[in-house]
């Protein structure tokens, strides 16, 4: 083998400049697939990031409770009495909160918008305060100043609220202004309550555009529901790609303990309203979803990206394989007489396949190491230099107002040994008809 690795290098070596183009070329292919599988990546990222701080656990435990058959009620009761079987239930966990739910129309002194409201114990929310970082006054108001004002570990008190940059702009509100907010209860009435804002956050992509926290006693209250009432119980696991499995177990393990769980609907729980409307019976009944469901109207930006990578790499690779076929075809052409003699002195046509075969990889595997490097290095240093999006639709696209790239060893590795293996591919014609060749008529071939 090593002598075939040093015939291969050679050949490489004397078609200097045929080679440098070629490995260019695969370097640059290889560069922009790790970028953007990097980038497919942080998005991912991102909007796991955004709907485990804003909307979801990597695991929830929801519901809804029916007074009479055509209710909806979003809610979960007993809470304690879940939350306590669901912590003896499931192992791996990281922590646990639970969260009220509700859906109202907001409004200031100028404007007013829908919003779906999260109620939430800041005793529990530690990691909420941690993600969320308050914005300058300058992000949410004309003329504004760099100031950063509020706190949002105030939402242990009552009647107070956080909203988000963009909520600030539409209801020309700031800190310490009044919020009126309106919803219908349960039971069909209506009911108001005024909530001091206590801090406004950064936006951090499309769905804080109509996120609002609350104080979670307070909009209990608001809805006219018990203490022991809540709207989802999220669980956070040590490992996030084990919700699927984890939501398996404990699907089990709440039925064993007499919970009536509901078929699994991979939809976020708002869009569940009304099919279980129509469904003839009451009582409560659990639902269990995970991070991906709740946020499922979002996972068609990683698809869009995705195919798009998927498209241009496509015609790029496709264009890589013609060059790298017609350069084989080209150093079969010039070697014929080489190849001629190595078969009358014996060398069979499979050692004459994996010569020519060799050299392909060689060619590929170099270049796809150096586009692999290059690519993760520029992609750790976009993400690095924290690129700020000035676009809002862009903004929305990527869930951030950031720039943000993930590249790990897995993406250059899959990068690398797709297109060496698309290399060898590219070559594996030409070889085989190089190892065809009769070594009379090979010999006597001129140039």
């Amino acid at each position: 083998m090593g002598v075939f690795i040093r015939i291969a290098l050679r050949n490489l070596m004397q078609a200097r400049l045929r080679s440098f183009f070629l490995t260019v070329a695969l370097s640059l292919v290889t560069m922009l697939l790790v970028i953007l599988l990097g980038l497919s990546q942080g998005l991912t990222e991102t909007i796991v990031k955004n709907a485990t701080t804003l909307a979801s656990g990597h695991l929830n435990v929801a519901g809804f409770f029916k007074a009479k058959a055509s209710d909806a009620n979003p809610i979960v009761t007993h809470r304690a009495e879940v939350r306590k079987a669901v912590e003896e239930s499931i192992t791996g966990v990281d922590f646990i909160i639970d969260r009220a739910r509700g859906w109202a129309r907001v409004v200031s002194d100028v404007s007013s918008m829908n919003a779906g409201l999260t109620g939430v114990d800041a005793k529990e929310e530690s990691r909420l305060f941690e993600i969320l970082q308050l914005a300058k006054q300058s992000e949410y108001k004309e003329g504004g100043s760099d100031e950063v004002k509020g706190d949002a570990r105030r939402l242990a008190n009552k009647n107070t609220a956080l909203i988000f940059a963009a909520q600030a702009k539409r209801l020309e509100v700031d800190v310490g202004d009044k919020l009126t907010v309106a919803v219908e209860t349960m039971k069909g009435a209506r009911n108001t309550a005024e909530f001091e804002i206590v801090g406004i956050a950064r936006d951090i992509g499309i769905m804080s555009n109509w996120s609002v926290f609350t104080d979670k006693a307070s909009l209990l209250e608001l809805y006219r529901l018990d203490a022991d009432v809540t709207g989802a119980i999220q669980i956070y696991l040590d490992d996030v790609d084990r919700a699927p499995k984890a939501m398996g177990e404990l699907r089990l393990a709440l039925e064993d303990k007499g919970y009536t769980v509901m078929e699994h609907d991979p939809r976020p729980f708002w869009a569940k309203f009304e099919g279980v409307s129509g469904e003839d019976w009451t009582g409560q009944r659990l639902d269990l979803t995970t991070w991906s469901d709740e946020v499922s109207f979002l996972l068609w930006i990683i698809t869009a990206v995705d195919s798009i990578s998927f498209v241009l790499v496509g015609i790029l690779v496709v264009i890589i394989a013609v060059g790298i076929m017609n350069s084989m075809w080209m150093s079969v052409r010039e070697r014929t007489p080489e190849v001629g003699t190595l078969r009358a002195i014996g060398m069979s046509r499979r050692r004459v396949l994996l010569m020519f075969m060799l050299e392909a990889l060689i060619l590929g595997l170099v270049a796809t190491s150096l586009g692999g490097a290059a690519g993760a290095f520029i992609a750790r240093s976009i993400d690095a230099a924290h690129v700020h999006v000035s676009v809002d639709a862009v903004r929305l696209i990527l869930m951030s107002d950031t720039l943000h790239l993930s590249v790990g060893v897995q993406q250059v590795l899959t990068a690398v040994i797709a297109f060496t293996l698309i290399s060898g591919l590219s070559a594996l014609w030409p070889a085989y008809r190089a190892s065809r060749l009769q070594p009379v008529t090979a010999i006597q071939h001129i140039g």
